[in-house]
């Protein structure tokens, strides 16, 4: 992992000083620590138990807070639990700062906003449903504050990577902020409502255990919740060892599934496809060469060139990644991709001989995808082609081989965000390339022209 940038290190400076900033009036306010310590001590068993044990996070005991307490000291509940759980990921003492201080600013925010509205009156008479009212208007400004953190500091290059086969880094700030509030509204206006009943039933006659009796049903609809990931992380897991036994095998295009994957990926972001259907296409790209596996390793290997009877049988790769994939379900289209990716919008590709609109959507992407990263790879029978070149070449095929659209979506990503690969452990090494190989592809993959 490469080094947190210093941009990225003075933002998390800032956001610990709003922090501080926050909590100075602390002072002067008649704190009820005892509910300060209680719901701090409170979350942090929340946080060790649901980070740690079923994965995600579980915001109802800082949204209760945001609902009980003055907006300083509900700022307060969030630090001991961020600052003491595991970061997961180095320079882990940063991380939990960041962690502290995005939750205390989210909360303050929410619990000013709350405040504001009149909510801690409505929450002490029981006031419905005028209570629903300034609640919302908190999960909203919570939501709202934690999507804006967020997006700064995955433009800013300390974000997390967006599939097990992404690294760290800097995301571009075009795409930073997408999507991070519309995908967390649902689950923290769940919270929201459930920290609204444990700050009804703390005020209660019947105190704060009876408000601990909230989190009970919260906690087995996350443990149901995080089995449902823990499947999807089973299936990535799966998926990656899939391609590094590819890998494995066919050792000159080391590296080159999941750089597939990465430009699939800019090509879908680019034609506006939701995330759901961007995840799939990086499947897609990342597993559209796993039929090699059906492939004898010593026509993978082979240094001269191969025979027509070696080059139909390399050409069945796309049948037999089809029919080793066919069961996991939530690849979907993916699947059609795998298949397809070798067809040609002129109706000259294989397996099928499909054209134009024949072609499944998402393997005109991939088959874009697996054309630029081969010509802008070096391999042992060509040479790595400048991207420039590369696109070129796409665009003087499209509309023969490759859909116009696509090559088009494809430029334009490569024009804004550059062609920046993650270097896998699989890469070839440094060094000048070996003299091209006769014959042109040895898989029938990757040129864009015959």
């Amino acid at each position: 992992m490469e080094a947190v940038p210093a941009r990225a290190r003075a933002y998390v400076a800032c956001a610990a000083l709003g922090t501080v900033l926050c909590l100075l009036p602390l002072p002067a306010l008649r704190t009820p620590w005892w509910a300060v310590a209680l719901l701090a001590a409170l979350y942090a068993a929340c946080e060790h138990v649901v980070r740690q044990r079923l994965g995600g996070t579980f915001h109802p005991v800082l949204l209760a807070g945001a609902f009980l307490l003055p907006p300083p000291a509900a700022a307060l509940v969030p630090l001991p639990g961020a600052l003491l759980s595991p970061a997961g990921h180095r320079p882990q003492a940063l991380r939990r700062i960041w962690r502290a201080a995005e939750l205390a600013l989210a909360v303050w925010s929410a619990g000013r906003v709350h405040w504001l509205l009149g909510g801690r009156d409505a929450v002490v008479g029981s006031d419905f449903p005028y209570a629903l009212l300034p609640c919302a208007a908190a999960v909203l400004t919570f939501c709202g504050a934690l999507a804006l953190l967020d997006g700064g500091i995955l433009a800013l290059g300390m974000g997390a990577p967006p599939t097990p086969f992404g690294q760290w880094g800097r995301v571009p700030a075009r795409r930073a902020w997408r999507g991070l509030f519309s995908r967390s509204l649902a689950p923290v206006a769940v919270h929201g409502l459930a920290g609204l009943m444990m700050a009804v039933l703390w005020r209660s006659p019947y105190g704060p255990v009876a408000a601990l009796l909230v989190l009970l049903p919260m906690c087995v609809s996350w443990w149901v919740f995080a089995q449902y990931h823990r499947e999807r992380a089973a299936h990535q897991a799966t998926i990656r060892a899939l391609v590094q036994a590819v890998d494995i095998k066919d050792g000159y295009t080391r590296g080159h599934s999941e750089r597939v994957g990465q430009a699939s990926v800019m090509i879908a972001r680019e034609l506006g496809m939701d995330d759901e259907r961007v995840e799939v296409l990086r499947f897609a790209g990342i597993l559209h060469d796993v039929g090699k596996l059906g492939v004898p390793t010593r026509l993978l290997r082979k240094d001269g060139p191969l025979t027509p009877e070696e080059r139909r049988i390399i050409e069945l790769h796309p049948e037999y990644g089809h029919e080793m994939v066919r069961g996991i379900s939530f690849l979907g289209e993916a699947r059609a991709a795998i298949l397809h990716h070798h067809e040609r919008i002129d109706g000259t590709g294989y397996p099928y001989g499909l054209a134009g609109s024949q072609i499944p959507h998402s393997a005109r992407v991939v088959a874009v995808a697996d054309a630029f990263d081969a010509m802008t790879s070096t391999r042992s029978y060509s040479r790595a082609r400048p991207v420039p070149a590369a696109v070129a070449e796409l665009r003087r095929c499209a509309g023969r081989h490759f859909d116009a659209r696509v090559v088009d979506a494809l430029t334009r990503a490569l024009a804004r965000e550059g062609w920046n690969p993650t270097v896998t452990a699989g890469s070839p090494p440094p060094g000048p390339p070996p003299s091209p190989r006769p014959g042109g592809d040895r898989h029938g993959a990757g040129r864009a022209a015959p």
